[in-house]
């Protein structure tokens, strides 16, 4: 028997916009954001969480090194 994991519309549009981080890092980043919200009490809303997790995914993308240039 098979369960389905239902779409997580945060998941999507994020993995929409970062579309070189792969699906399970930004699935990763989007399930912390939400166990840190509960953790310290904060309504772990899809907008605060989308908004949040976008701001890590942004740190990741930003901090990768520039590609390497062959002379």
């Amino acid at each position: 028997m098979s369960t389905a994991v239902p779409p997580d519309p945060v998941i999507e549009r994020l993995t929409a916009e970062f579309g070189g981080v792969p699906l399970e890092s930004v699935a990763r980043r989007v399930a912390d954001v939400r166990t840190r919200a509960r953790h310290l009490g904060i309504a772990a809303t899809p907008e605060i969480v989308e908004r949040v997790a976008r701001e890590h995914l942004l740190a990741l993308v930003n901090s990768a090194p520039p590609p390497r240039i062959r002379r």
